[in-house]
């Protein structure tokens, strides 16, 4: 069985490429497989944000291919992306971006409504997420009713019912508290356990590198270091 989730092969994303070239990304080579739980570091600019962008088809690489679920995405066009991204793809922002007139509930169905996903099964599927992020009784909330914290569990409540192949999840922790991170990490961290739900960090906290089980590093658009990591009931990080 093959369990490749992504395969980026040799891609570039270059700016200002006929007077100064920046490579944000240069020449990377990426393999993911269904359940993992990585993190992707590195220095403020150092491509972090722009790979997820490009594994998440939000951004075109000007060069290499990017195949997820044997499925190039960058040989698609606009709307054929689009259309992939909403079958495929589960995003977690760091300012949460849900929408402010709709419920907690009507924001995790409003994927499924896209996707055209019968009443009945939407009906199960988000009753399921909300037991699944600890939230049945803040359903018909709206965001302004909620925490930081209860808003950012939403938001993965909402990347995940799609039902896509991976999440990806930009600085998710960089606007809650210390205990609303933990609560939001203990979450994912259990989805990946116990369903195999696999999440692509990017992240400068500490708090989300320390449960990875996977960390990369990028400098300058390059990928330094690719390490399995091992976190320690202290938290403390070993890498092998």
């Amino acid at each position: 069985m093959n369990n490749t989730v992504i395969d980026a092969h040799n891609i570039s994303r270059v700016y200002n490429p006929e007077t100064i070239p920046v490579y944000a990304i240069n020449n990377v080579h990426l393999h993911l497989e269904k359940g993992e739980f990585t993190a992707l570091v590195g220095p403020s600019g150092s491509g972090k944000t722009t790979l997820l962008n490009l594994i998440g088809g939000l951004d075109k690489p000007d060069s290499g291919h990017i195949i997820i679920g044997g499925t190039d995405i960058t040989s698609l066009r606009a709307n054929e992306l689009i259309n992939f991204r909403l079958h495929n793809i589960g995003f977690v922002f760091q300012s949460f971006n849900l929408i402010p007139v709709l419920t907690a509930r009507e924001n995790v169905e409003f994927i499924m409504l896209l996707q055209k996903v019968k009443r009945k099964e939407r009906d199960k599927r988000v009753i399921q997420l909300f037991k699944q992020i600890g939230l049945e009784d803040k359903m018909n909330n709206r965001p302004v009713q909620l925490s930081g914290g209860q808003q950012q569990r939403v938001a993965v409540a909402r990347a995940l019912a799609s039902k896509p192949q991976f999440v990806l999840a930009d600085e998710p922790t960089a606007n809650l508290d210390s205990a609303a991170a933990f609560n939001l990490l203990d979450i994912m961290a259990k989805l990946n356990k116990e369903e195999n739900t696999t999440f692509i960090f990017s992240t400068h906290d500490q708090r989300v590198i320390e449960r990875a089980k996977r960390v990369i590093t990028l400098v300058d658009g390059k990928i330094t270091a690719d390490t399995a990591a091992v976190p320690l009931t202290n938290h403390k990080l070993i890498v092998t």
